[in-house]
């Protein structure tokens, strides 16, 4: 174990303009390769290979330096300190290893140099509107990949909701006009890394290596050139990653490097050939034990140490080399991507102190970049937790500035269904935005009529149109990061099995060659999708340069009469949003809004175009929402 001298003699012979002739004799080493230029110095590679546990390692250039070397309990793991200073060049350099036979093996490692510093990187924000996609059922714009005869899942069968459907990453850049067109500035598309599973892979949340793009996706060159085309249009992409769990095909599930590298592993290894689910706990889901003053610590371990399922291993991040493991993943991606922030899947359900420190690493590198981490919660207090500034009882201080709004979400359902009364219907929703005082930043909580995971909008609001589009330009004009499922813009639903994860995960029309209906297009979209599609494409390209909308104060009128009006005001323009739920021609009194100062103004409905003064009074012909604004001039 030896590092470098950084005097300019040694910097000569062995420095970067050395030519190093490359080798690949050890089977895997990961991170596979890193930059110079990082605020933390240290870097800790996993090297897996045959009795590599044996050997002494070497490195040999100017500014890395080999600190520490760890062993495993599996011999064939090797874990490698490394320190990277501010004097190291990109370039290659060989690893040595020394076997106990005498023999020696080399492994050519590359660093290579940043594209731009980190506070340049900056993430998705509430001037941003995100476009979920789960990337097998966008559109398949490469048939050539969609089947490989080496994975476990062979074939593609459009047909069954839970196989492979052929949606792949070229499909999602083929698009990206439409996507931009739609007003959409950021994309996050489901996990894109390899599900070497035997069933049920297409949905990419049991990943089987952390560093493979899935090949029925695509290639990492294909990732890269849709990150690059996004940024060319001025578009984030958000990864979506995964630290609670692995698939269960993951490969080093075939030979763990500790004992304790998976949790509830004594049971896996002791029956690996017959595995079943009374061998491992499957967790309980019970995330309130993360808040809970009385949680017992057997919950408490079940939630945090029970797989998620019985196919997804659950990754111990107490181990202090899977933590490593993790945060330099996450780290990688972001630089081999440039990503305009990250998505965490079930942030609850890892160890809570791993998660702040996951998050906490990376924004120390990263200060201007964003994570948003999935807690499905209806309560906000369980919600408002994990953000950052927000004062704990327990004296937890989250890192993370973002979480998903699951309360707002569920109140603007129930709000816009239920009959209006004092308790029930729009003071609902009213009520639910009053609940912004419990969290530290509101506007930085992201919020979304539906995901993935849950019944689409237009069947969660039993295929109203006039509620859908109620529902949706309302929390488009919230003070908060809007996300938009894929096909939303078109009133996907799924009435034949509602909250079948297969079917909200259905096709989008015009993604795959011989389609009748193309969304893309427009041709053979039903008279209530083209009006859709328009109204939420004319919203969400208002919104983009709407700054009284991005970070805007936020005025809002207890609902009367079946009317809730909702302000976003700077000094510049002010944007009002008004739900009406009655169904006969109503009559508004403007007087009660006399502090928006709007009295005389010239204002502009967002969708209709047309223009009027607010005076005394506003006419609804029927129900539906209007969205107003002082610009008019556009």
């Amino acid at each position: 174990m030896m590092s470098c001298n950084s005097n300019k003699e040694e910097k000569q012979k062995t420095g970067p303009q050395e030519v190093v002739k490359v080798k690949s004799d050890i089977d895997k080493i990961e991170p596979p390769h890193w930059w110079t230029g990082f605020k933390n110095e240290k870097l800790q590679l996993l090297v897996k290979h045959p009795n590599i546990g044996s050997a002494t390692p070497e490195i040999s250039y100017s500014g890395v330096a080999l600190e520490k070397v760890h062993k495993a309990d599996s011999p064939n793991y090797l874990f490698l300190d490394l320190s990277i200073s501010d004097e190291a060049e990109a370039g290659k350099f060989n690893i040595k290893f020394k076997l106990e036979d005498g023999s020696e093996l080399f492994q050519t490692y590359e660093l290579k140099e940043r594209k731009k510093p980190s506070d340049e990187y900056v993430g998705f924000n509430s001037s941003d509107a995100i476009y979920l996609i789960t990337p097998d059922r966008f559109a398949n714009g490469d048939l050539s990949n969609d089947a490989f005869d080496n994975l476990n899942e062979k074939t593609i069968n459009r047909s069954e909701d839970y196989a492979r459907h052929g949606g792949d990453i070229a499909g999602i850049t083929n698009n990206l006009d439409y996507i931009d067109n739609m007003g959409f500035t950021a994309i996050w598309p489901g996990p894109l890394l390899i599900n070497d599973m035997a069933t049920g892979s297409y949905h990419g949340y049991a990943m089987t290596d952390f560093y493979k793009v899935d090949p029925r996706f695509g290639t990492l060159e294909e990732y890269k050139k849709l990150a690059q085309e996004m940024q060319n249009r001025d578009m984030k992409l958000i990864m979506d990653q995964v630290a609670n769990h692995s698939g269960l095909e993951h490969w080093w599930m075939k030979d763990l490097p500790f004992k304790d590298w998976v949790n509830f592993q004594e049971h896996y290894e002791n029956n690996k050939t017959d595995w079943n689910w009374e061998t491992v706990k499957t967790s309980n889901h019970k995330r309130t034990v993360n808040q809970d003053l009385y949680a017992s610590a057997e919950d408490k371990k079940n939630l945090s140490d029970g797989w998620f399922v019985d196919s997804m291993p659950d990754l111990n991040q107490r181990n202090p080399y899977m933590a490593n493991y993790i945060i330099q993943n996450s780290i990688w991606w972001i630089e081999t991507l440039q990503l305009g922030g990250i998505r965490q899947d079930t942030y609850p359900y890892p160890d809570k102190d791993f998660m702040n420190d996951w998050t906490g690493a990376i924004m120390e590198e990263y200060p201007n970049f964003n994570i948003v981490g999935e807690e499905w919660s209806y309560n906000p207090a369980l919600v408002a937790y994990w953000q950052k500034g927000h004062k704990n009882s327990d004296g937890y201080e989250s890192n993370l500035r973002s979480t998903m709004d699951f309360p707002m979400q569920g109140l603007i359902i129930e709000g816009l269904k239920e009959k209006d009364s004092w308790d029930k219907g729009l003071i609902k929703i009213y009520e639910g935005l009053a609940n912004d005082f419990v969290y530290a930043n509101p506007q930085d909580l992201m919020v979304f009529p539906d995901n993935h995971d849950m019944s689409r909008i237009f069947t969660q609001l039993d295929g109203n149109l006039t509620n859908t589009k109620m529902a949706l330009s309302y929390l488009l004009v919230l003070p908060r990061i809007p996300q938009i499922y894929y096909g939303t813009e078109i009133l996907m639903d799924d009435f034949e099995k509602p909250g079948d994860h297969g079917l909200i995960r259905t096709d989008f029309p015009g993604g795959w060659e011989g389609d009748a209906v193309n969304a893309f297009t427009g041709e053979g979209l039903t008279e209530d999708q083209k009006e859709m599609q328009p109204f939420l494409k004319k919203l969400l390209n208002y919104r983009k340069d709407s700054k009284a909308i991005h970070s805007g104060k936020t005025i809002h009128f207890g609902p009367e009469n079946g009317v809730y009006l909702l302000a976003r005001q700077n000094e510049n323009e002010t944007v009002v949003h008004i739900i009406n739920k009655n169904e006969e021609p109503y009559e508004l009194n403007l007087e009660r809004f006399e502090e928006l100062g709007l009295n005389g103004k010239t204002v502009k409905n967002i969708i209709t175009g047309k223009t009027f003064t607010w005076d005394e009074n506003l006419i609804f012909d029927e129900a539906g929402s209007t969205i107003l604004t002082t610009k008019t001039d556009d």
